[in-house]
Order: C-alpha cells, then structure tokens, then sequence
C-alpha cells in the first residue's frame, strides 16, 4: 500500500465518521455503543483541533483509511505534556500497516509540540493488534484495569500504555504545553 498520512480536513468528516462507526459497532477499541453523527464528529475534532492537537487521516488514491488523533488525557493544568492517542482504521485497511503509518505521524507530530508523554487505554486486553501496534512503536504496558466497561455482553478490561516524548520526564519541559482552558 502506498499510503499518504496528512492532516484532516473538513472534507474527510464523512469517511471518519463512518470509520468510527464502523469501530463502534464491531469492536472494543472505543467503549461507545452507538456510533455518533457527522456533526457530533465534526464537534470533536474541532474541539482537538482548538488546542492546537494533530488528527490525521491516512488515505491511498484519495480514499481515508483510517484517521488518527491525540487529546489531552486529562483537562487539569499538570496534564499539559500528556496526551492520549487513538488510532481507528476501517475494515478494509486491518492489518495492512495503516495503524502504524497513523501512530508514527501521530507521535512525531506530538514531539514537534514539545510534549512529553503519550498513553494509549486500549479496550480488552485480548486486542492483540492495538497492544501490539503500541508495543512496536515503544510503548510500555503499565497496566491493566479489569471489567471496567460492559460492551457485547461481557465486562471488558482496559489496557494501560505509556510511550515517553522528547525525553519524557527526564528533564524539564521546553515547551509551554498545551492550552488546557477552563482548567
């Protein structure tokens, strides 16, 4: 596949939206259970967006993949070097090395921000390919938190990871961070 990773736009909201449909429906890498509209979408990306945050997509002869993009981890001011990633491919690109393509962006994109940690909450700890995916890509499993969603009926766990940027906590940061308002 000779995919091309760049950032979103407004066009693509209907490919990602429909990707994330599609995980919604058919996995566990996201908890929700009913798939969000175009314009629920639209909110959300805007709203990673206005903190100055990457959300990529990846496509191949103009066809999205898949999509990609960090938030903040948590919205309290010490959490400003922290952000959680996600990373979601459609059906049709499982497995073909678009997750990684997205997450390699993602990361870079995230260290040219200055920030400091990555962490992935990965739904069920049977998802081989996310837990695999994050591990190649030099994150380190730092838990788990068992039954803590019940989706397809059964109790899922969630799958802890971290991935230190730009030296982690080794050091102080050199950049303000991100804009975390109302904090």
């Amino acid at each position: 596949m000779s995919v091309k990773i760049r950032p979103s736009t407004d066009a693509d909201l209907a490919a990602i939206t429909a990707i994330y449909g599609w995980n919604v429906l058919n996995g566990l890498g996201t908890f929700e259970e009913v798939p969000p509209d175009q314009a629920e979408m639209g909110r959300r990306r805007g709203a990673f967006l206005a903190k100055g945050l990457p959300y990529l997509v990846a496509e191949e002869d103009g066809v999205v993949l898949g999509y990609a993009y960090a938030g903040p981890f948590r919205l309290r001011a010490a959490y400003r070097y922290t952000v959680e990633d996600s990373v979601y491919v459609g059906p049709e690109a499982v497995g073909k090395g678009v997750g990684k393509a997205l997450l390699s962006a993602l990361i870079a994109a995230c260290e040219g921000l200055g920030l400091r940690q990555m962490c992935a909450v990965i739904g069920d700890s049977g998802n081989a390919a996310s837990i695999g995916l994050h591990a190649a890509l030099g994150f380190e499993r730092k838990g788990v938190f068992p039954d803590m969603g019940y989706k397809f009926g059964r109790w899922v766990d969630l799958v802890w990871m971290q991935r230190p940027l730009n030296g982690g906590g080794s050091r102080e940061p050199d950049a303000p961070g991100m804009e975390l308002s109302g904090v």
